[in-house]
């Protein structure tokens, strides 16, 4: 009897420690649980930690209760400007209705992504119906994601699943529209560029006139002030002059003279037709007349070239006579030879011409009344 006792022992609790682990099951903590019985739902309120069922009878389903994401695929919608729009979202979820979802979906994950997509795409239609464009990529996008989180989830309820956060991840237009709507910003930042520049061009125009005002002020002020000095400066340089002139008014006579003959016979090559008795010469006429009555008995032709760059007075042929001794006793000066010759006017500043060719003999000249020419 002990020998059949030692056999079953060890078989009793060998089949006791199978139908416990058959019998026992796990939920963890990220985990939601089912318990079937014959492929009915008998209980899905299971706490993570350690259950029993009835092997054969009952059947666990567990699932994958932490935070879901689902990524759809860029759908296309129209706004209410009736213009297309490429949005690409995804959606947050998880279960909380293990029961619900395990009848709604069979606890198939793909089958609950693509009904979970369907109507999230429905949500993203209704609410981009309802908006603009500019809608859609302003802050009103905010309140869309908003309002079709709320919608998403009320319809997501049947499936046992909450709808946590719907997200817009990117709005594109279409790429037949793109080009168009590139162009118009492209144009308006052309706009607005030119826009710009016309209001700098503006304020470079009205800084440069007051420039230009401020310094037509400042070269006027500063051309008085010159003129003013210069005025100053010109009258005491008079006063001055006229101080120093008054003093020997003969030598200042001498010195304006010696001027006048320095501008007139400065530039060379020029010839002056003067009347002999002219008041240009009169300090000439005070010199030594001897040496000008030895020139003057030489013949026209007879005198030196002139050189190069000088000037040249031309002397006509005079008659000449001696003068009676006065009944002084001091000598006479010696008799001068008059030029005489018609009036002839004043030229000065005559262009350079070449020589008078001198006569056939000084007999040949005819003579002249030896009486000065009136001017």
């Amino acid at each position: 009897m002990n020998a059949p006792m030692k056999f079953f022992a060890p078989l009793g609790l060998a089949v006791l420690a199978l139908v416990f682990y058959a019998s026992a099951f796990i939920v963890n903590q990220w985990e939601v649980a089912i318990k079937l019985r014959l492929g009915e739902i008998v209980d899905s309120d299971y706490k993570p930690g350690l259950h029993f069922m009835i092997p054969i009878i009952n059947n666990v389903k567990k699932f994958d209760g932490r935070l879901q994401t689902l990524e759809s695929r860029p759908q296309r919608f129209l706004t209410v400007e009736k213009k297309d729009v490429i949005v690409d979202s995804f959606a947050k979820w998880r279960i909380t209705n293990p029961g619900q979802f395990f009848r709604s979906t069979g606890g198939d994950s793909g089958r609950t992504s693509r009904l979970l997509a369907e109507r999230i795409n429905t949500g993203l239609r209704d609410e981009f119906g309802r908006r603009t464009i500019q809608e859609v990529v302003s802050e009103d996008r905010y309140q869309l994601m908003d309002e079709l989180t709320k919608a998403v989830d009320r319809q997501a309820a049947e499936l046992g699943i909450e709808v946590v956060d719907v997200r817009v991840k990117k709005i594109d237009l279409p790429p037949e529209v793109s080009e168009s709507v590139y162009e118009r910003m492209r144009a308006e930042r052309e706009r607005v560029a030119r826009d710009l520049r016309a209001k700098g061009s503006e304020a470079a125009e009205r800084i440069r006139a007051d420039a230009d005002r401020q310094r037509t002020v400042i070269l006027a002020d500063a051309y008085k002030l010159a003129e003013e000095a210069r005025g100053e400066g010109d009258a005491k340089a008079a006063e001055i002059y006229a101080q120093a002139f008054n003093q020997d008014r003969e030598f200042y006579a001498f010195y304006r003279s010696l001027n006048a003959y320095r501008a007139a016979f400065g530039q060379g090559g020029d010839m002056l037709v003067l009347q002999p008795d002219s008041d240009f010469f009169r300090f000439f006429n005070q010199a030594d007349r001897g040496v000008l009555v030895e020139e003057a008995k030489q013949p026209l032709g007879s005198q030196p070239p002139a050189a190069p760059g000088s000037v040249q007075v031309e002397v006509l042929p005079t008659e000449t006579r001696k003068v009676p001794e006065p009944s002084s006793p001091a000598p006479a000066p010696p008799a001068l030879p008059v030029a005489v010759a018609p009036p002839v006017p004043v030229m000065e500043s005559v262009p350079a011409m070449a020589p008078l060719p001198p006569p056939a003999s000084p007999a040949s000249a005819s003579p002249v009344s030896s009486t000065p020419a009136q001017p």
